[in-house]
C-alpha cells in the first residue's frame, strides 16, 4: 500500500511539474511571438531620422523625436509627485498608524478601490477636475497630475507590504541600542525593504509609459516638444493610438510599437541598475 501511495504521489508530482513547465513555455513563446511580430513589422522602419526629427506632414516626415522627449518628462514629473507621497504614506500605514484603527482599514480599501479602477475613468477625472474646473486646459500638468494619482496606489500597497515585511528583529535591535522612532524606519527599515519598494517603483513606471485614456483626456495629443507645464504634449504610447486611429500610417505605428518597447526595456534596465547601487 505504502509503494502504490508513493507511486501516485511520484505521478502526481510529475503530471503538475509538466503542466507548469507547459504553462511557462506557452507564456513565453506568446511573448516572443508577440515582440517577434512586432519587430519584423515595425523595425524596418525605425532608423536615424525617425527617432530624431520632428513630425511634418508636408515633408513627409514622421519623426518622434517629441513623443520620446514628452515621455521622459512625464516619467520623471509623475515621479517626482507620486513617489514621496507613496512611500511617505506607506511609512505612516506601516509604523506609525494603529493597524485595528477604522481609519487605516478606510484606507486600505480605499488604496485597493483605487488600484482597481480603469485609466479611461482617471482621465475622465483629470478632464473634468483639471483640464475644465482647473482651467489648466490640456497640459502636460494635468496629464502628470492625473498619472501620480493613478499611479499611487500602486506605489503605497508595494512599499506598505516591503516595509511590513522586514523583520520585527530588526525594529528592536534597533531600539535596544536607543535609537528613536525616525532614526529605525530611515537608517533600519527603509534600507531593508528598498528592494519591494523598487520594484513597485519600476511597476510604476511601466504603468506611465504605456498609460494612453488618462493621457488624451488631460495631457492633450499636440506633437510637439512641452516647453512648459502648461503645454499640451504627446507621448510615444498616446502617438501609437492617434497614427493607429487614423489608420493612413500603419507602418510608423508598428516603428512607434518597437520604439516603445525598446523605451521599456532601458528604462527597467536602468531601473534595476540604480535598484542594486541603491541597495549597496
Amino acid at each position: 500500500a505504502d509503494m502504490v501511495l508513493k507511486s501516485k504521489v511520484r505521478i502526481s508530482s510529475i503530471l503538475f511539474r509538466f503542466v507548469v513547465i507547459l504553462l511557462t513555455a506557452a507564456v513565453a513563446f506568446l511573448a516572443i511571438g508577440l515582440i517577434g511580430y512586432l519587430l519584423k513589422k515595425g523595425l524596418p522602419y525605425v532608423n536615424r531620422a525617425f527617432l530624431f526629427t520632428e513630425p511634418d506632414i508636408l515633408m513627409d516626415s514622421y519623426g518622434i523625436k517629441p513623443m520620446i522627449i514628452n515621455t521622459i518628462y512625464t516619467v520623471v514629473l509623475t515621479l517626482i509627485f507620486c513617489i514621496p507621497l507613496g512611500i511617505g504614506s506607506a511609512i505612516y500605514l506601516a509604523e506609525y498608524a494603529r493597524k485595528s484603527s477604522f481609519f487605516v482599514k478606510i484606507i486600505n480599501v480605499a488604496n485597493e478601490t483605487l488600484s482597481g479602477i480603469p485609466s479611461i475613468v482617471y482621465g475622465l477625472f483629470g478632464f473634468l477636475a483639471f483640464v475644465i474646473s482647473k482651467k489648466w486646459g490640456y497640459s502636460l500638468s494635468a496629464g502628470v497630475i492625473t498619472l501620480a494619482i493613478m499611479v499611487l496606489p500602486l506605489i503605497i500597497r508595494t512599499s506598505q507590504e516591503a516595509i511590513l515585511g522586514v523583520d520585527n528583529s530588526f525594529r528592536e535591535a534597533s531600539y535596544g541600542l536607543g535609537a528613536g522612532k525616525l532614526r529605525t524606519v530611515f537608517k533600519i527599515v527603509l534600507p531593508s525593504a528598498m528592494p519591494g519598494i523598487l520594484s513597485g517603483i519600476i511597476l510604476a513606471i511601466g504603468r506611465i509609459v504605456g498609460e494612453t485614456a488618462a493621457l488624451i483626456y488631460t495631457a492633450g495629443t499636440v506633437p510637439e516638444v512641452a516647453t512648459s507645464l502648461t503645454s499640451s504634449s504627446r507621448t510615444i504610447s498616446v502617438h501609437l493610438y492617434c497614427l493607429l486611429n487614423e489608420g493612413l500610417y500603419t507602418e510608423q505605428a508598428y516603428a512607434t510599437a518597437v520604439v516603445l518597447i525598446i523605451f521599456v526595456v532601458i528604462i527597467n534596465a536602468l531601473s534595476n541598475f540604480l535598484a542594486k547601487k541603491i541597495i549597496k
